[in-house]
């Protein structure tokens, strides 16, 4: 028989919660609300969809060992069974498993791959390159059927129309993609163009997943040529953004990125022509002011000015020249009289002495001198012809002319009788 006893609120709620513990389910739904403070002992969020919405609870341990950080937004697949808290009065889903659902599993492999990327340094602001301000040539890597390829061109065109442009056409979706995103960027470089253009249209987080994957990570680190990156819409942010050398938000951004503006150009070729002709006119008034400060020295208004003080110096140099020739002329015959009578004392007293000699040698020489003896009465003969000495009556006979010779004279004689002694 049924039990028609009434319950207490509390043994109702008991009976409750063991007819729900008794419902396992595995259920798809999106977050809504999430509360993970610290210090409780289970995570409480609540999943919902377009009608109907589930409180859930997950106890801490089997929350952190699911490897899933919730978040409002995420679509999550849980597996587990309904409970109610009897104290509340309220239903809850006790998740015993969980996981991410579709979108949700590929943005936690693109989370984990970012953040290896990161430890890297590959989105390091330091590694990224500047672009050139005035690009000759430009490459595009996307599909050729899609319309960021027309977006490009239209906005290159607009822009800036004298670059070369180029399109490496690859497939932006599927399982191949990657790897022609990979070739794409190669075949690019080898162009060698000055900017790399990696564009595609909007689409799913799904369709983008090819600018999720590491090998085009890295195929945009190793490109030689910078790469700016255009992938999907605005919210979009994929990998490839992430380490792209310049990350812009649309294909038509990513070519405004990358090329400058002819107005703009153009514009600042006006501002600068006319700073130019500012700057120059200043330089030509500066110019004229200092020519026309120099045209008013005297240097050039008086010519005598250059020549005077040289002239000047002449006449000072002939003046100390005119005075200076007397001068030492004077001075020059002083010294020559003081030499003069120098010479006058010393010529005395060097002589003196041999004078005194000549003199006693003089004296004797007298005394010895023939003549010397003449004066003292003394007479000498000689023959007729004045040089032979007659010393002996020998070399004379009777009637030989002789010459005796006295002091005072000479005498001529004849030879009338000699005689010898004995």
């Amino acid at each position: 028989m049924p039990d028609d006893r009434a319950l207490t609120v509390t043994e109702a709620m008991i009976a409750a919660k063991r007819a729900l513990e008794t419902v396992s389910v595995h259920v798809i739904g999106e977050v809504s609300e999430f509360n993970d403070k610290p210090g409780y002992k289970a995570a409480y969020f609540t999943v919902a969809d377009d009608g109907s919405c589930m409180p859930c609870m997950m106890w801490r341990d089997a929350y952190e060992g699911s490897g899933v950080r919730l978040r409002c937004g995420a679509l999550v697949e849980l597996w587990g069974s309904f409970s109610a808290y009897a104290p509340k009065g309220r239903m809850q889903f006790m998740v015993k498993r969980m996981a991410m659902a579709g979108e949700g599993v590929l943005r936690i492999q693109v989370a984990e791959l970012a953040r290896k990327l990161e430890s890297e340094g590959l989105m390091a602001a330091s590694r990224k390159r500047s672009l050139p301000s005035f690009p000759t040539r430009i490459a595009v890597v996307t599909s050729p059927r899609g319309k960021a390829i027309h977006d490009v061109i239209r906005t290159l065109c607009r822009r800036y129309p004298v670059a070369e442009l180029l399109v490496a056409g690859i497939s932006v979706e599927g399982a191949d993609a990657a790897p022609e995103i990979v070739r794409g960027l190669a075949v690019a470089a080898e162009a060698h163009p000055d900017v790399i253009l990696l564009v595609r249209g909007g689409g799913s987080y799904e369709d983008l997943m090819p600018f999720n994957t590491e090998i085009v990570a890295r195929a945009v680190v190793d490109s030689p040529v910078p790469v700016v990156t255009g992938i999907g819409h605005e919210p979009d942010n994929s990998i490839a953004d992430m380490v792209a050398d310049v990350c812009a938000s649309t294909p038509t951004a990513a070519a405004e990125a990358s090329t400058p503006s002819t107005v703009e150009l153009r514009q600042r070729l006006d501002k600068t022509s006319k700073l130019l002709g500012r700057a120059l006119l200043h330089r030509i008034q500066t110019a004229e002011h200092a020519v026309g400060l120099l045209l008013r020295r005297s240097v050039f208004t008086d010519r005598t000015v250059l020549v005077a003080p040289a002239a000047q110096a002449i006449d000072l140099a002939a003046s100390a020249l005119h005075r200076a020739i007397p001068e030492r002329l004077r001075r020059d015959a002083d010294r020559v009289e003081y030499a003069r009578r120098n010479m006058r004392g010393l010529s005395e007293r060097i002589l003196a002495k041999p004078k005194e000699s000549i003199a006693i040698l003089a004296a004797r020489l007298q005394d010895l001198s023939p003549l010397g003896i003449l004066s003292r009465g003394y007479a000498a003969t000689f023959a007729e012809d004045g040089v032979t000495v007659i010393q002996s009556v020998d070399q004379v006979e009777r009637g030989d002319r002789v010459r005796v010779r006295v002091f005072d004279g000479e005498i001529g004689c004849t030879v009338e009788t000699k005689s010898r002694e004995k």
